[in-house]
């Protein structure tokens, strides 16, 4: 089936797209737009591939699920278009950069920018109903978003993997440790992030192990 994603994706993609169970979600997914108001528009749903090509991924950052409010989600983890207020999640990431590495806040919370320097920002369920968190979990999106966490595993190394949450931390099994670098640490969400994501220091320890495989760093 024809699924309309970055070129590089699609190659490393196609035996998965071609699956009995990647067949059922895209007509489950059909079906939701069509029937329910569904975030992100169906053009966003893979940008996170089309902003950050394969053969460029230095980093991965792991969400859950998109934003579920208007305007909100536009298919990159933790990211909202310019003009659109923080997240607390969002805003704690913010604080640990300028804590971590003395940046100010951004004018925006549009993470585009780091996509395109190689920040892959993969939510392990790509749509969501809105106003209904968790609503398209356990339809075959983390069986694809699986798939292409361990593609990244065996097909590349010296990529970081931040791992935030308890959610996020069980994908560690999906990854090989002694190619990649995997940096955990509890949830920005405002209920966790005092517990260690506050002060974990993730950014500067990322672009020091880029540095140190020859790899350009983030400009965070």
């Amino acid at each position: 089936m024809d699924v309309k994603i970055e070129t590089s994706w699609k190659e490393i993609l196609t035996p998965v797209f071609q699956q009995a169970y990647f067949h059922e979600l895209v007509q489950f997914v059909k079906d939701e737009y069509s029937s329910s108001k569904v975030y992100p528009p169906g053009k966003e749903i893979f940008n996170a591939f089309d902003y950050c090509p394969f053969d460029q991924v230095k980093v991965v950052i792991l969400g859950q699920d998109p934003y579920h409010g208007e305007g909100q989600a536009h298919g990159l983890s933790f990211s909202v278009k310019p003009g659109i207020p923080f997240p607390p999640s969002l805003l704690n990431i913010f604080k640990e950069i300028k804590a971590d590495l003395g940046k100010d806040m951004p004018a925006n919370g549009d993470l585009s920018r780091w996509a395109k320097q190689g920040v892959f920002l993969l939510n392990a369920t790509l749509t969501v109903r809105a106003n209904q968190a968790g609503s398209h979990q356990k339809k075959g999106w983390e069986e694809f978003t699986d798939s292409v966490i361990q593609a990244i595993s065996d097909q590349k190394e010296h990529v970081v993997f931040l791992l935030w949450g308890a959610y996020a931390q069980k994908k560690e099994l999906l990854i090989d440790s002694d190619k990649h670098l995997i940096l955990k640490a509890p949830h920005p969400s405002p209920l966790s992030a005092h517990r260690g994501f506050l002060g974990c220091g993730h950014f500067s320890k990322a672009n020091e192990y880029l540095n140190s495989k020859g790899i350009r760093p983030i400009n965070w």
